[in-house]
């Protein structure tokens, strides 16, 4: 097996390996879907993801890769007794484009029944890659048929067969990649949907990055093994902290203002659904679980909105991809949670209380008008100088008096002109003056000939 390249050699592309290590640490966060032209490093991160995971302890002879700790009850080789785990490194499954149902899912083990004439199951691609990566190449130019079954399965978390007289469920937990050129097709929403990141790549246009990434790539090209040799510190401190994060994430809290921040953000962008909510509620718990901290704060909100919303958000078709970071950052702010409490002024924001509504409001004079200075507001005509601070009553900013009203000049030139005719403009053509269509009023009598031939086809015209 050839040595993949180091995770921590690849230059750039931050949201590319953020993603893939949010999934790393929380397998539950619904897999990353990777968007970008060709040459970006798309395939070449997620190979090198495999070398990042930790090590998996399976039942000794489990076609199926159970957890020793807590097999699975349904699985088709169990039940398994009490015995001691063998540890292996997790597998990086690759689904080819033209893999057929049965190389997906499983079959009927032929040989088995011609042999000793059983049902036997035979497991497919989703078994080999529980508990691992399961790595989709080209995913846009995969069949529908399979890519239902494979977001199905990711979705359940189990792979479900019938066929042949076969009935047969295991567990499928995988992280989901997929990699896409969006120039060779798009996937369909309900499918863009089931995955739970989207990152966009695309290749660097600073000269000194792209000098570096040429210069990392010939050095490995030379000597594979000697290249990830001089990144194995790097990627041991990198694999300790993905360990160290997946230990961290039970405790991380999720409290009730990020929670109102991740569905105001959800409602803001106009989301179908609610996976949109739960896929951003894990993102930005694995979020704090990789910054080291047992809170989700508002940034780790705004991350995973950055990757989460872009490919379930409702835009038009000549839209731009992404977020408007401006609306997020507004929706983030109004539910911020910091006005929470109660305000100790009464609800007029900080001001004083409307006249009458308190008991210790002073008595309105008898004439009815009210002496109480009314806010400053600019008057009319008069700017406000440089510097000074409009005075307010409260927290909440008076209104400002519109301008009076003003009559407009009408510019108008006498007579008629030469040149096209219009609606509102008398012009001398070779038809004559031509008036626009008006519904008539009573009986019609006659007939505007000379619109109405203007207004016909072409072979009417000449008629």
């Amino acid at each position: 097996m050839s040595t993949p390249y180091p995770f921590t050699a690849i230059v750039g592309q931050d949201d590319l390996r953020l993603g893939l290590l949010l999934n790393a640490i929380s397998p539950a966060v619904g897999g990353v879907l990777v968007r970008g032209e060709k040459g970006t490093a798309k395939s070449t991160a997620v190979r090198a993801l495999a070398a990042l995971m930790p090590q998996v302890s399976v039942v000794p002879g489990c076609r199926f890769s159970c957890d020793p700790g807590s097999p699975d009850p349904a699985c088709p080789d169990g039940p398994h007794e009490s015995a001691s785990g063998v540890s292996r490194a997790a597998r990086t499954v690759e689904l080819p484009v033209g893999a057929s149902e049965d190389r997906l899912v499983g079959a009927l083990d032929i040989e088995r029944a011609l042999a000793e004439g059983v049902k036997a199951f035979e497991p497919g691609l989703l078994a080999d890659a529980h508990r691992g990566i399961l790595y989709v190449d080209e995913v846009n130019l995969l069949h529908d048929h399979l890519v239902d079954l494979l977001l199905d399965a990711a979705a359940m978390g189990a792979s479900y067969v019938e066929r042949e007289g076969v009935s047969v469920r295991h567990a499928a937990r995988f992280l989901l990649v997929g990699t896409m050129n969006p120039e060779e097709g798009e996937l369909r929403p309900q499918l863009l949907d089931r995955f739970g990141l989207t990152v966009e790549v695309a290749a660097s246009r600073e000269t000194d990055l792209r000098v570096e990434v040429v210069r990392r790539r010939l050095a490995y090209d030379d000597d594979p093994a000697g290249f990830a040799s001089k990144w194995a510190d790097e990627e041991g401190a990198l694999r300790a902290r993905i360990v160290d994060a997946r230990a961290l994430l039970p405790e991380v809290r999720l409290g009730d203002g990020a929670l109102r921040q991740i569905a105001a953000t959800c409602a803001a962008f106009e989301v179908d659904g609610m996976r949109a909510d739960i896929v951003m509620a894990r993102t930005a718990t694995a979020l704090a679980a990789w910054a080291g901290r047992t809170d989700v704060q508002a940034e780790d909100v705004r991350q995973a909105a950055l990757l989460a919303l872009p490919h379930r958000r409702r835009r038009n078709p000549f839209d731009a991809p992404g977020l408007d970071e401006d609306k997020l950052d507004d929706t983030l702010e109004q539910n911020s949670g910091e006005d929470d409490d109660p305000d100790p002024d009464g609800p007029g924001g900080g001001g004083p209380p409307p006249q009458g509504d308190g008991p210790d409001t002073p008595p309105r004079p008898e004439g009815g008008a009210d002496d109480t200075p009314a806010p400053s507001v600019p008057e009319q005509g008069r700017e406000q100088e440089p510097g000074q601070r409009q005075p307010s009553g409260g927290g909440e900013q008076q209104p400002v008096r519109a301008g009076e009203p003003f009559r407009t000049k009408m510019l108008s030139v006498p007579g008629l002109g030469e040149g096209a005719a219009g609606r509102r403009s008398r012009a001398r053509t070779e038809h004559g003056r031509t008036t626009g269509a008006r519904r008539p009023q009573g009986a019609l009598t006659k007939l505007h000939l000379a619109a109405t031939v203007q207004a016909a086809a072409p072979h009417q015209r000449a008629r």
